[in-house]
């Protein structure tokens, strides 16, 4: 006589503290912090998302040009803004199986294990594919090129660095209350961390730092982010403003259940995101040559 397989399920798991709604809660409050580019783009218009190719409609204002007045007549031009979709096209998920022989453990703490390692792994390829937004830099807002790469090092990285500010500058995406940022590998924070003119996090005054930046040069917020690796023996250091690349993104399902061929329980998520660079000259970026060892 078979045994009933929803019982089984009900009564014999040994993670009940594996409750999808908490564990959804958790790591979706996880994904808020730390990621180097979520601190640099905007969510502005996330709204709801379920199911993989959701839309999001992004409205850009018309320019709005002003003119002399020279006599009692005014002219009056029709604005006509613009409209871009944010695709969330991006589908991710983790599945893994708990073994009952874990239960000795407590079970508190091996869920915020696993939580952490979903975050890391999740934050990983989010990471890089929003570093990936450098494609769609305006093209007079790139130092360097691929066929001509920026040679990096201490006596040179001040320089090149103020060069990519001024790109942003140049675009009038800089203003008070649009601070820029950058983003760069371990081995160039090597060489910024050699060159006189970096300010260290510890020596930044009056003003807050975004979480985890190492300091600042040019202007810019430094973050590190192992993430931005090389290309075809190049690197694309990514420097803009909040206002540049929208993202949206949703954990948007979690769920554990009894595996019925081993006595281990089975947990697997579902992550959607999207991103769209709604300001391509908010954007600067530098190619720089990878050093050989």
């Amino acid at each position: 006589m078979s045994e009933d397989t929803s019982t089984l399920s009900s009564t014999t798991n040994a993670y009940d503290v594996f409750i999808p709604e908490i564990w959804s809660h958790k790591l979706n409050a996880m994904l808020q912090k730390e990621c180097v580019m979520l601190q640099c783009v905007n969510r502005n218009y996330e709204g709801e998302i379920k199911n993989q190719g959701d839309r999001v409609k992004i409205i850009t204002p018309a320019a709005v040009s002003v003119s002399t007045l020279d006599t009692d007549t005014l002219t009056y031009k029709e604005l006509s803004p613009t409209s871009t979709d944010l695709v969330i096209d991006q589908k991710k998920f983790f599945a893994f199986k708990i073994n009952d022989v874990a239960k000795v453990q407590s079970n508190a703490d091996i869920m915020e294990a696993h939580l952490e390692n979903a975050k890391k792994a999740i934050e990983e390829v989010q990471d890089t594919y929003l570093l990936g937004q450098h494609a769609n830099v305006d093209t007079n807002n790139v130092v360097g090129s691929d066929s001509a790469p920026v040679t990096l090092d201490k006596t040179t990285i001040y320089q090149n660095f103020v060069n990519l500010a001024l790109c942003l500058k140049n675009s009038n995406a800089v203003s008070a209350a649009k601070r820029p940022w950058v983003v760069i590998n371990p081995t160039i924070e090597s060489y910024l961390l050699q060159s006189t003119e970096f300010i260290g996090a510890h020596n930044v005054a009056d003003e807050t730092l975004r979480e985890g930046a190492i300091g600042r040069i040019a202007g810019m917020d430094v973050l590190v982010s192992t993430n931005l690796t090389d290309t075809s023996g190049n690197y694309y250091v990514l420097a803009g403003t909040n206002d540049a690349i929208t993202f949206a993104s949703q954990l948007a399902k979690i769920e554990s259940l009894r595996d019925q061929n081993s006595f281990s329980d089975l947990v697997r998520g579902l992550y959607l995101y999207g991103a769209k660079t709604v300001q391509p000259k908010a954007l600067a970026k530098m190619v720089v040559k990878k050093p050989t060892a």
